[in-house]
């Protein structure tokens, strides 16, 4: 019997199968589809167990029939990531995936249809208990041929997902992808968007003779990708590690911290998994280095110390009315040239203001948005040590400019949302209208500049 390409089985993996089979019997486990686990069980006696390790510790089990469908996937101890599971006719039945932070995202095949490219996948929010109970229906995405996959679907409505959902589903699809030796896919689908880009980069590998990677994909998603799906490891219940030659990603307490290198690509994160010596540190980032270490892990993800956030009993301060406007100038310079009316309005119906945030450089409430006081404090510093007024002008820059990034992504969906409220004549009136934001900082954000090189904001 053979693997799935790129899957092999050495002696040393077989030390896990004693531990595999106790996990077998776990009542969420056997759930999913109790004849197939129970075979499962069964065939771990084979000479050759329909199992596969992965660098981490991950197990990846198959079906004990010839067609070889993947039917679970668990974490170094035994916790379930992903199960899925098949009809008698080798269709899929449904999946099921964990994000990072907790949550089981369910995928129903052909369940729903969609105006732009026909039958559908349904994407359900489901309860944690029970094999499949699903709770909310999110959105949907263009239907796969769940036993070869060989595209990346577009998804109807990307921002219904939670944090770190459609991560989870991409991966899920890339492993597989590489369960069938697929080894070069496209996006097919419109708008690719470089939200999109950087949620790839997490489970796939772009082709990396491609010397624009970001901007070959932005225009017409023609750039190659080949599945590269990670591990991912349950720390604690609050805790989720993404590994793949490394640690990737963290997501503890619903706050994701990423590397900034992906292959040729840097993020811009506000939260950095960073390599300490023999340490992975997760800190929050600002202004070109570390505000505030949250976490510390071992080079396998394993959890070394949590630091406690920082207290702050001061209370909290209204950022003065020029923020408003320069950060609005500022968000609609980087977005798409439609949002700019929406995103002035989202700014001039927020308030902004200074104060405590535990663990985090911002919170969002309603209306109001706090920024971390130890962000400005730090800015502070740097203006009390610069040399020369142009220096002040160059640190009170950065600050402004690390505070709209923050607030981009935020900012952006709330406009988004006021665009899709509009009707179809509005919104098509709102693209014809719409013009490309001038390049030039404005006068709002030089006043800005000015008031922080003084000391004040």
């Amino acid at each position: 019997m053979s693997h799935p390409p790129n899957c092999i089985i050495t002696a040393m993996d077989r030390a896990v199968l004693p531990r595999l089979r106790n996990w077998l019997e776990r009542k969420e486990v056997a759930a999913v589809d109790p004849a197939r686990v129970a075979a499962l069980a069964a065939a771990l006696e084979d000479a050759d167990p329909p199992v596969t390790g992965g660098r981490w510790g991950s197990v990846i089990c198959y079906d004990s029939d010839p067609g070889r469908r993947r039917l679970l996937q668990l974490d170094r101890r035994g916790h379930l990531i992903a199960a899925l599971r098949w009809t008698a006719a080798g269709a899929l039945a449904w999946a099921k995936c964990l994000t990072a932070s907790g949550l089981w995202i369910g995928l129903e095949p052909r369940a729903a249809d969609h105006p732009a490219w026909g039958a559908s996948d349904q994407v359900w929010l489901l309860e944690a208990d029970g094999a499949w109970q699903p709770r909310e229906a999110l959105t949907v995405f263009q239907a796969l041929d769940w036993a070869r996959p060989d595209f990346i679907p577009p998804l109807a409505e990307p921002r219904r997902l939670p944090p770190g959902a459609g991560s989870a589903v991409l991966n899920l699809v890339s492993g597989l992808m590489k369960d069938q030796g697929i080894t070069g896919v496209r996006y097919r689908g419109p708008y690719p968007t470089e939200q999109l880009f950087t949620t790839l980069l997490e489970s796939f590998r772009y082709d990396p003779r491609e010397a624009l990677p970001l901007e070959r994909f932005l225009t017409d998603g023609g750039l190659d990708w080949q599945p590269a799906p990670y591990e991912l490891h349950r720390v604690t219940p609050r805790l989720g590690v993404q590994l793949r030659h490394q640690v990737e990603k963290v997501v503890t307490d619903g706050l994701a911290f990423y590397r900034t290198e992906w292959q040729s690509v840097t993020r811009r994160e506000p939260r950095v998994v960073r390599d300490d010596g023999e340490r992975v540190v997760c800190s929050l980032w600002a202004l070109g280095g570390p505000i505030e270490d949250r976490l510390v892990l071992d080079r396998s993800g394993e959890l070394v110390e949590a630091p406690a956030p920082r207290a702050d009993p001061s209370p909290a301060a209204p950022l003065p009315p020029v923020w408003s406007s320069a950060l609005a100038h500022l968000i609609a310079r980087e977005s798409a040239p439609p949002l700019a009316t929406a995103i002035r309005d989202v700014m001039a119906a927020v308030t902004l203001e200074w104060g405590p945030v535990a663990g985090d450089l911002l919170t969002v409430s309603g209306q109001r948005i706090r920024l971390s006081r130890h962000l400005r404090d730090v800015a502070g510093a740097a203006l009390r040590g610069a040399a020369s007024p142009e220096e002040r002008a160059e640190q009170a820059l950065r600050l402004v400019l690390e505070v709209a990034r923050l607030l981009a992504s935020e900012i952006r969906s709330r406009a988004q949302s006021r665009i899709e409220a509009l009707s179809e004549a509005e919104q098509e009136r709102a693209w014809a209208e719409s013009e490309e934001p001038d390049a030039a900082f404005g006068e709002s954000v030089g006043r800005l500049i000015a008031l922080v090189a003084s000391g004040g904001g």
